[in-house]
C-alpha cells in the first residue's frame, strides 16, 4: 500500500465537522459577492462570479477528458490569473494538482512528471525549454493532455481553444476531506525530490486558521513568490478560502511591489526574508503609503532579528513569522509586535501544533537543551507520494504512541516556551568533536556595521575535521577588509566557533523562496572529499 494512504494517521469526520472544501468556498463567494474581485494579475482581473464560472469550465473540460477523482494534473507556468483558475478548476474536477518548480532542471522535472503520474500538463511558453528535451517520453499524459497557456505548437492545445466548446454551468465532483489536494515537490538537489501529498482538510484548516491573521472578505493579498511554492499557496489559499482578493505578481520586483501595495491598498503579504531585506533597503521605501497593511507574514527561512526590528519600526501592521514544514507537524508563530524581546526566536508552537526537542537517540530533552525539533499537528501531510521509506524516516513516536515528524532542524526551547532555531541538522558544523551552529556566528557577523548578508559554512580542517568559514556581503561603499572582519568576529567568538576565514562575495545564492543554498557554497571546498555536502 502507498504511504499516502496508510502510514500517516488522518483525522476522522468528527475531528473536523465544519470542513468545507476550497472549491465549494469559491462557489459560496461567487454567490455572496459576484462582482467583487477574486484575482488580479498584470491588469487582468476576474470577479468572484467570473472566477467561479471559469473554474467550473476547466473542471468540466478535464472531466470530458476522463480526468476525475485522484487523477493528477501538473502546471508549469509563471503566476497568472489562468494559473489560479486552473488550480481551482482541477480541484473542482476531483483532481490532485501538482504545481511544478520553474527553477528545477529539465531532468528533475521529467522525473517529477513521471513520479506524480500526471495525466495533463499545463505549460506556459517561457518554460517550454524545460519540457522539450523529454516531451516525447511523457507517456503518462493522456490524449489531448498537453495544454498550452500562451503558445501554439503541434501536439499542444491552446488553453482558450480547449475551453471554448465547454459550458461554464456549475460543475462539481463531491470532495471528501481526505481526498488528495496537491503534491508539492521538495527542493532536493540530488535524486528524485520528494512529493509531499496534502489532503483537502489540511488546506481548508489552514485557510480557516488564517482568519486569526485578519484574513477575511476585505483582504487584499499581494503574492510575489511563485505559486508552485508552499509559501505562496498557504497565503493565496487563505485569501481564496476567506473570500479576499488575490493580486499575483509574475515575478518579484521591489518597486512594483511597493507601487501595487500603495495603489491597491494591500492588507496582507506573505514574503520571504530576502524580500524583506530588499524592500526595506530600497531608498524610496519611506515614500510609499503602506498604512493599509494589517499583517505581513514571513516564512521559508529565518527572518533575522535585526530585520524584524527594522520592519516593526518602519512598516505598519502586524509582523508574523511562521516556522513550519511543508509536510506539517512542527509549526511555530511569532507575533513580533507583541514580543519585541523574542525577535531572535521563531515563536511558540501554534496553529494546533506541539513541538519537542530530541537528542541523537530520540529522547526528549529539557528546555534549554539543543537537539532536533520534532512536531505534530491536528492535520499533517498524507505522506511522500509513493515513497513509504522516506515517509517513515520522518517518524518519531512519544510515550503515548503519538506520531511526530522530525524536522531536520536543530534548535532549543527557551524558558518561556519560545523556539530558537539554530541550523539544519545536515548543515551543522562539527569542529573538533563540538557542534557549532552557523546561526550563532551569523547573528554576530550581522552586527558588524559593514556586513549586510552572511552565510557560515563548514570547510575542511586537518586539525579539527571541519571549521566554520564566513561568506559575507559588504554594505555598498564599505572598504573594510576580510582580515578586519575575521579579527573582529574571532575576538568575540568562543574557541570552537572561531572562523577559519572570511571571504567577501557580491551576493549569496538563494532559491526562489529566499533560502541560502549552503550546499552550493560548500561544494568547491569539499570537492574530491567524502564529506556530507
Amino acid at each position: 500500500m502507498s504511504a499516502d494512504r496508510t502510514l500517516v494517521p488522518q483525522p476522522t469526520p468528527q475531528d473536523f465537522a465544519e470542513f468545507i472544501s476550497i472549491p465549494v468556498r469559491v462557489a459560496q463567494h461567487a454567490a455572496a459577492w459576484p462582482d467583487k474581485r477574486a484575482v488580479v494579475c498584470e491588469g487582468k482581473a476576474r470577479s468572484w462570479a467570473a472566477f467561479d464560472r471559469r473554474a467550473s469550465r476547466i473542471a468540466r473540460a478535464l472531466a470530458g477528458m476522463g480526468v476525475g477523482k485522484g487523477d493528477k494534473i501538473a502546471i508549469l507556468a509563471a503566476n497568472s490569473v489562468e494559473y489560479l483558475e486552473t488550480f481551482i478548476g482541477g480541484l473542482r474536477a476531483g483532481a490532485c494538482v501538482v504545481p511544478l518548480s520553474t527553477m528545477a532542471a529539465a531532468d528533475a522535472l521529467e522525473k517529477m512528471l513521471d513520479d506524480c503520474d500526471a495525466k495533463v500538463l499545463f505549460l506556459s511558453d517561457q518554460y517550454r525549454p524545460l519540457v522539450e528535451p523529454y516531451e516525447a517520453r511523457l507517456a503518462k499524459l493522456i490524449a489531448g493532455g498537453r495544454i498550452a497557456f500562451d503558445f501554439a505548437r503541434p501536439g499542444w492545445t491552446g488553453f482558450e481553444d480547449w475551453l471554448a466548446p465547454v459550458s461554464d454551468a456549475p460543475f462539481a465532483v463531491p470532495i471528501d476531506r481526505l481526498d488528495d489536494f496537491n503534491i508539492i515537490y521538495s527542493s532536493g538537489t540530488t535524486g528524485l525530490p520528494k512529493g509531499i501529498l496534502h489532503s483537502h482538510v489540511m488546506r481548508d484548516l489552514l485557510a480557516v486558521r488564517f482568519a486569526g491573521f485578519d484574513y477575511g472578505p476585505d483582504t487584499v493579498s499581494l503574492a510575489s513568490t511563485p505559486l508552485y511554492s508552499n509559501t505562496t499557496l498557504v497565503s493565496v489559499l487563505a485569501t481564496v478560502g476567506n473570500g479576499g482578493t488575490t493580486i499575483l505578481m509574475p515575478k518579484s520586483d521591489v518597486v512594483k511591489f511597493l507601487e501595487i501595495a500603495e495603489r491597491e491598498r494591500v492588507t496582507h503579504a506573505m514574503l520571504v526574508p530576502v524580500q524583506y531585506q530588499r524592500i526595506l533597503a530600497h531608498p524610496d521605501f519611506g515614500k510609499y503609503d503602506l498604512a493599509s497593511f494589517k499583517a505581513k507574514l514571513s516564512t521559508s527561512a529565518p527572518l533575522r532579528a535585526q530585520l524584524k526590528a527594522d520592519c516593526l519600526a518602519r512598516w505598519p501592521g502586524r509582523l508574523i513569522e511562521i516556522y513550519g514544514l511543508t509536510e506539517g507537524g512542527a509549526s511555530c508563530m511569532l507575533e513580533a509586535n507583541l514580543h519585541p524581546d523574542k525577535l531572535h526566536t521563531v515563536g511558540q508552537p501554534g496553529l494546533g501544533s506541539e513541538i519537542v526537542v530530541l537528542d541523537e537517540e530520540g529522547r526528549v530533552l529539557p528546555r534549554g537543551a539543543v537537539g532536533e525539533l520534532a512536531g505534530r499537528a491536528s492535520v499533517m501531510m498524507k505522506g511522500y507520494y509513493k515513497q513509504d521509506d522516506k515517509t517513515r524516516d520522518l517518524f518519531w513516536h512519544d510515550a503515548e504512541g503519538r506520531l511526530f515528524f522530525k524536522s531536520g532542524d536543530m534548535g532549543r526551547i527557551d524558558e518561556d516556551g519560545f523556539v530558537v532555531l539554530l541550523d539544519r541538522k545536515k548543515d551543522m558544523i562539527i569542529s573538533g568533536g563540538f557542534n557549532v551552529y552557523a546561526a550563532d556566528i551569523e547573528v554576530l557577523l550581522l552586527k558588524h556595521p559593514d556586513v549586510i548578508d552572511v552565510a557560515v559554512i563548514g570547510i575542511p580542517s586537518e586539525q579539527w575535521g571541519e571549521q566554520p568559514m564566513a561568506l559575507c556581503v559588504r554594505r555598498p561603499g564599505a572598504t573594510t577588509s576580510e582580515d578586519a572582519v575575521l579579527g573582529w568576529a574571532n575576538g568575540q567568538l568562543g574557541k570552537t566557533q572561531r572562523l577559519a576565514a572570511v571571504e567577501f562575495r557580491e551576493s549569496l545564492p538563494r532559491s526562489t523562496i529566499g533560502k541560502i543554498m549552503k550546499r552550493e557554497l560548500r561544494e568547491p571546498y569539499w570537492a574530491g572529499r567524502s564529506a556530507r555536502i
